[in-house]
């Protein structure tokens, strides 16, 4: 293809982009997906949502979010004014300008990187790449992913990089639950695998978010992504084991962060927990450390943390066990209440969550274990009844354990009914009960 064709590519893509021509598919509607495909819509964009669950398509074409942050009202707007074309097949990339990648990466059980997932978007991808379109993959992933393994099995068509499409790395930044940062307002990070692919993304993101950030090339926002998730989860390991250290001194972590936080400098407050859940902070920092193994480091602080993160369950029950012993009660064979099992407070997603792990250890131990969810109806491949907190269910457990403080409990009303309950999420900080009552972490 002649130089000139660079030009016309350029031309073609950024002219859609600008009279908001240029037909959007995303690939994965889930936490990311969604939101992302209906910030396009609304600004004016005409998008393709495809996803393998037809039960997801079924309710976007209804008009019904599956998900809380994104409002039922604005899908079925966008359904309505055929704006948002839904669908489990990927023929409909052959009408797309732009494909944005967003499925899930999780780790296989050696906790190595699978990107399994956006192998087979990127296949789908590449059976219905044409010239003039731009691909971008969202999914957070390892350093190399987008330059390393897409740009070589798109070029396997015979189309070339900057003559024919552009590629790109954009990574996600949702926060589940959060009312002040959106798709819209949370500043964006683009890295091309070429100048021109990092432009004509920025481009396209800066159609609907406020803030983007360009960065030179895919692999440095692949890290940036990785880099954001593994601070969050060293500190959160740091903190987890002050705060296993203060149980042993006998003082309380709580009080301990919170002086600490007053310093105006220097300190940011990260808090200690059950464990740390959803998709990104128990998963994102192995896909780094994995990748540093493979050029021969050793990211130690990364294998650190995750080794004390995934072990607060267990100190978790060592809390609910020495607080059984002290009313001569043993494990086997309590009623257990777990009050909140999604990952973290206010919404329903349970990925990953250190509530699924306490379940499973309490049940090992012949527990009687049933849990309390406002957001969460049931719990897959588990056989535990999700109970309503009244005064019967709390009187009647033999210890009730906070692992999720969503803002809808009566925080007074459960230690108030309760025998005895394990708080891990400070939950009961500033209210009323009798000492030996309550057991924080």
């Amino acid at each position: 293809m002649s130089s000139g064709a660079v030009v016309d590519v350029k031309l073609h893509l950024n002219n859609k982009i600008e009279t908001k021509q240029a037909r959007i598919a995303v690939i994965g509607l889930g936490y990311v997906g969604l939101p992302l495909a209906v910030e396009f819509g609304e600004a004016g964009f005409p998008v393709i949502g495809i996803d393998l669950n037809p039960e997801k398509i079924s309710m976007l074409n209804r008009g019904e979010s599956y998900i809380k942050d994104v409002a039922s009202e604005k899908v079925a707007k966008l359904v309505n004014q055929f704006r948002f074309h839904l669908s489990t097949e990927f023929d409909t990339l052959a009408e797309a300008d732009i494909a944005i990648i967003c499925v899930p990466t999780p780790l296989g059980k050696t906790k190595e990187p699978d990107i399994s997932y956006i192998i087979a978007a990127a296949e789908a991808v590449k059976a219905h790449l044409h010239p003039g379109q731009l691909i971008m993959l969202e999914s957070t992933t390892y350093p190399g992913t987008t330059d390393e393994v897409l740009l070589p099995l798109f070029e396997e068509t015979g189309l070339k990089i900057d003559q024919d499409f552009v590629l790109a790395f954009s990574p996600e930044r949702v926060d589940p639950g959060n009312a002040s940062f959106h798709t819209g307002n949370i500043p964006k990070v683009v890295g091309g695998v070429t100048r021109f692919s990092t432009e004509v993304a920025a481009k396209t993101y800066k159609q609907i978010i406020s803030q983007v950030h360009q960065v030179s090339s895919s692999r440095v926002a692949e890290t940036a992504k990785l880099l954001e998730n593994t601070f969050r989860s060293v500190n959160i390991g740091l903190v987890n084991e002050i705060a296993m250290l203060c149980h042993t001194l006998e003082i309380d972590v709580w009080e301990v962060v919170g002086a600490a936080a007053t310093k105006p400098f220097g300190f940011m407050p990260f808090y200690p927990g059950p464990g740390i859940g959803g998709h990104c902070i128990p998963l994102d920092p192995l896909y780094l450390s994995w990748k540093a193994r493979m050029h021969g480091f050793e990211a130690r602080f990364i294998g650190l943390a995750e080794e004390i993160n995934s072990g607060m369950p267990n100190h978790v029950i060592e809390l609910i066990t020495d607080a059984l012993n002290k009313h001569r009660k043993p494990v086997n064979g309590s009623k257990i209440l777990i009050v909140g099992v999604a990952y973290k407070k206010d919404i329903d997603d349970v990925r990953e969550s250190p509530a699924l792990a306490v379940i499973k250890k309490l049940r090992e131990k012949g527990a009687i274990v049933a849990y309390s969810d406002p957001y969460v109806t049931r719990i897959d491949d588990e056989e535990i009844e999700n109970v309503t907190l009244d005064r019967t269910v709390l009187a009647y457990s033999d210890a009730v354990v906070i692992v999720t403080d969503h803002s809808l409990f009566d925080y007074q009303y459960i230690v108030d009914n309760a025998p005895l309950v394990i708080d891990t999420r400070n939950a009961l900080r500033g209210l009323r009960y009798s000492e030996g009552k309550v057991i924080k972490l």
